[in-house]
């Protein structure tokens, strides 16, 4: 299920928010985890000195040693890999070329919080990994734990899956099973009706709304019978939410505001099918406003998302014989 596991870890205790989650994720089926640093330049250093340089390597090593030690307490070894370079790069060019099946990271690391949901490189990272991630907020833990502190599992007690009805979100379905499992968690299924958009230039007529509340009652109906059917298969067996709200992204995350969600499993794309991009809009709504620990289920090989606008760009300015290579393979050296 998650075989390979890679942790971007920078040194801070904001950036360790997620080491409990990966403890908590992997406990399912043992997966491999990598603790991986990057050693970055000096902004405020016209020259680099080299023995401030190899001393830095030296304390990142020594910080991944001690950081993999605690995770061995739980019986998770991690293998440690130090790198070199802007932090946001190095990381999605090495999670790719070792195919990771997750990229588990804090919201914010060693710049500490901002008013931003992300930080610059978690923001680059979850943008260009094109890989399932785990992405857990740094606010949660601020004030409260300090680097190399205790170490624990995170217990989840209640796990949130949305769904509308299609294949593709499902996919998240034996995951989200199989830690609400381990962890004796509610697993709650959701899905938000809405009414249907209709084209209008003066106020609807009364057949126009009668059309519209049957539609919406239909929708309804179709939902509950789904979620039966889906109830009968599952386990555990899931708790049901079925919202109304002319906006799906709104509903779902004041859902996740107002009860005690400890983790959101959702796909990176649902019924709308993909259009080439990373995330849908759910997906992204929760990337970008979402508080709550989020699990984003990638369902869409590296090769069928489309590259950014700048990458497309640098493409365009590279020499001929590099224009033959793929675009994200070209962007990310």
């Amino acid at each position: 299920m998650l075989e390979k596991i890679l942790v971007p870890v920078d040194g801070s205790a904001l950036a360790e928010a997620v080491l409990s989650h990966v403890v908590a994720v992997t406990r399912i089926n043992g997966s491999r985890v990598t603790l991986l640093h990057v050693v970055e330049e000096n902004a405020a250093q016209t020259q680099i000195d080299p023995v401030d340089w190899r001393l830095r390597k030296t304390e990142a090593q020594s910080y991944l040693v001690e950081t993999s030690k605690r995770l061995e307490r739980f019986n998770l070894p991690a293998e440690q890999v130090v790198l070199e370079g802007p932090a946001a790069e190095r990381i999605v060019e090495y999670a790719q070329k070792e195919n990771f099946d997750l990229v588990a990271l804090s919201t914010h690391g060693q710049h500490g919080l901002s008013g931003w949901n992300l930080s610059s490189v978690a923001h680059k990272v979850i943008e260009r990994i094109h890989k399932s991630t785990l992405i857990v907020p740094a606010h949660s833990s601020a004030g409260h734990r300090g680097p190399n502190s205790e170490l624990y599992a995170t217990p989840y007690q209640n796990i949130l899956a949305p769904l509308d009805g299609s294949t593709r979100a499902e996919c998240i379905l034996p995951l989200a099973c199989a830690l609400a499992r381990h962890h004796n968690a509610n697993l709650i299924l959701t899905h938000v009706v809405t009414p249907p958009d209709m084209i209008q230039r003066v106020p609807l007529s009364e057949s126009d709304r009668d059309l519209l509340n049957r539609i919406v009652e239909r929708n309804r109906t179709e939902a509950h019978r789904y979620f039966e059917q889906l109830r009968s298969r599952l386990s555990p067996e899931p708790q049901i939410r079925i919202l109304e709200s002319d906006n799906v992204e709104r509903a779902l995350l004041k859902f996740v505001e107002d009860e005690p969600i400890d983790l959101v499993v959702l796909a990176a794309h649902g019924a709308s099918g993909h259009s080439g991009h990373p995330y849908g809009r759910l997906a992204a709504s929760f990337i970008n406003y979402g508080g709550a620990p989020l699990y984003v289920h990638q369902d869409l090989d590296v090769n069928e998302i489309e590259p950014l606008y700048a990458e497309r760009m640098l493409l365009n300015d590279a020499p001929p014989k590099e224009k033959r290579i793929n675009a994200h393979e070209y962007a990310i050296k």
